[in-house]
């Protein structure tokens, strides 16, 4: 029995992996985290009462499961090195400086960082991971499609793949991405990779990766139909990190590709 508790329960994503626990015979809410001033903190969800501290739980807990914000991401990380629990973090907008933090910690604690919880998108990495070895001549872009609520641009998948791609040319994403087009911008650098993202309604999530040859075009395309697939691979993600020793770790490690 898997003791859990989520963080920012009160978000899409966690009130739908708190819902997905109590359905599993696996798991075990043990604990449900919010902000400090939300307005349903000391109310129950899911039969658990809602609190502001990840302290005042973590001691009930296996695995601290983690849908929030950096700071706060980083807050909570803080009480689990501290107590040894591990972490499956699926928050996304980290900078380099915080995602070094996060390196840092897991060398006490085993910790699965990803940017998107789903079975298929990981497969789609590992395809794309191979497309840009073999056509490592072609020219990249990614179009990536989200919800109008979504607050950081682009995704945290969109910049995955970006770094996949980059490091098949031996290079640092940051050095040859493009975020967007607009104005008189010359002639397209051969090497650069372009980043696009669109706000729409309530999609749940759509990864477009192009590869453009001088006579052919190769297109690679995700489309999540519902969170719940999300949701649904952070339940497998803590299943695997509570059996791993310190370490930072991927769903590519979960599915051994």
């Amino acid at each position: 029995m898997i003791k859990a508790v989520v963080c920012g329960v009160c978000g899409r994503m966690g009130s739908l992996i708190s819902q997905l626990i109590r359905r599993d015979k696996n798991f075990f809410l043990v604990g449900v985290v919010e902000r400090i001033d939300h307005p349903e903190i000391g109310k129950a969800i899911e039969g658990v009462e809602i609190v502001c501290d990840l302290a005042k739980v973590i001691e009930k807990t296996n695995v601290v499961i983690e849908f929030t914000t950096p700071p706060a991401t980083l807050a909570h990380l803080a009480i689990c090195e501290e107590k040894r629990v591990p972490m499956v973090i699926g928050t996304t907008g980290f900078s380099q400086e915080e995602i070094g933090k996060i390196k840092d910690i897991s060398k006490k604690i085993p910790i699965l960082l990803s940017p998107n919880m789903s079975l298929g998108v990981n497969l789609l990495f590992k395809l794309i991971k191979e497309a840009a070895v073999i056509l490592k001549d072609y020219e990249v872009e990614i179009v990536e499609t989200h919800h109008h609520r979504k607050k950081d641009a682009p995704s945290g998948t969109a910049k995955k793949i970006g770094q996949i791609i980059a490091e098949s040319k031996n290079s640092d994403l940051e050095k040859i991405v493009r975020y967007g087009r607009h104005g008189l911008v010359g002639e397209r650098n051969h090497q650069e990779i372009g980043i696009h993202s669109l706000r729409l309604g309530n999609v749940i999530g759509e990864h477009r990766v192009i590869f453009g040859g001088g006579a052919e075009r190769l297109e690679l395309f995700h489309k999540a139909e519902s969170r719940e697939t999300f949701a649904r691979g952070a339940l497998k993600a803590a299943v695997f990190i509570v059996k791993q020793h310190p370490g930072l770790y991927s769903m590519e490690n979960l599915l051994r590709l």
